[in-house]
């Protein structure tokens, strides 16, 4: 679905191992600048400590990206990426102040740029100014707004591109939010192409991670779909989700659960730190469910965690 998530979320993650598919699918031009035989290198570290004072609204996933130019020189490119997962009215000041306080840090010109990942379909946010007097600034940057592949679907199926199916994936994660059957139906065409597709074992798992994410079930429904990809590899006569993978995905429902309290603790008592955090992923399924329901009536963060 498109809950945010407090940490690392599976678009990060794909984002991290597929980065060049990635800004070739969806910043052709940003691409064909990129010298990609030096390599890149995530900041995150680096960006972390940029950003720390300035949180200013909750997305799907942040990057600072460090790669060489094609220019004959040793010309350096920093691409900020933002992947929003819902409407904020604070989102083209974000993108401002993480772009101007990048430029502070290496005074260099940074690259920003946006996925648009939320249902809203005319919300398009691109720049960002004000003009006092005679002073006037005005930034803007490029973003990518997913709702409109719905219309290119043909072109979806037929890229071998990951993050072609990455948008079949979150496209139908949006489709089908108030709607589990359906999301069931989808989730087995999704597995189905992917194992169709052209891509490796690897590719496939990874990417079947990011459809475990989006594309939640309810436990009766989960448990059905289990028994769907069993008997489909046995006719396959392939093994990409083996038993290992399907035991981590019944712990990555605990993880969701974890997730969704936090994000419930921090709409009640504001951003959570990471010690917090860490607590609530330590929890057990019971636990989980018991510190969701002291939510509704506990007046402190420590009362409903039991700290």
């Amino acid at each position: 679905m498109t809950e945010v998530t407090p940490i690392d979320s599976p678009w990060k993650k794909l984002i991290e191992q597929y980065f060049e598919q990635f800004m070739e699918f969806f910043f052709s031009d940003i691409h064909a600048m990129i010298d990609w035989t030096q390599g890149y290198e995530f900041l995150d570290q680096e960006f972390q400590q940029i950003v720390r004072d300035a949180e200013l609204g909750k997305r799907l996933a942040d990057k600072l990206v460090k790669a060489w130019e094609k220019n004959g020189e040793p010309a350096i490119i920093y691409i900020h990426l933002e992947v929003q997962g819902q409407y904020d009215d604070r989102f083209e000041q974000r993108m401002y102040v993480y772009n101007y306080r990048t430029y502070d840090r290496f005074f260099q010109p940074i690259i920003s740029v946006a996925i648009l990942g939320d249902s809203s379909p005319n919300w398009r946010p691109r720049c960002f100014g004000h003009e006092k007097g005679e002073c006037r600034l005005s930034f803007q940057f490029p973003t990518i707004k997913l709702l409109d592949y719905k219309e290119r679907e043909t072109e979806l199926k037929q890229s071998q591109n990951p993050f072609a199916t990455v948008v079949r994936i979150h496209l139908k994660g949006l489709e089908t939010r108030e709607n589990p059957t359906r999301r069931f139906y989808w989730k087995k065409e999704l597995t189905k192409a992917l194992y169709e597709a052209n891509y490796s074992p690897k590719e496939v798992l990874e990417l079947f991670h990011f459809m475990d994410w989006m594309l939640r079930l309810p436990e009766e429904l989960a448990n059905q779909f289990d028994v769907f990809v069993t008997e489909y590899e046995e006719n396959k006569k392939v093994e990409y989700v083996t038993h290992i993978e399907r035991k981590g995905r019944n712990e990555g429902r605990t993880e969701g659960k974890a997730e969704m309290l936090i994000r419930l603790l921090e709409e009640k008592f504001g951003l959570v730190n990471e010690e917090v955090q860490e607590t609530v992923y330590r929890m057990d399924e019971n636990r989980l469910v018991e510190c969701a329901k002291r939510l509704f009536t506990a007046p402190t963060l420590a009362e409903v965690i039991g700290q």
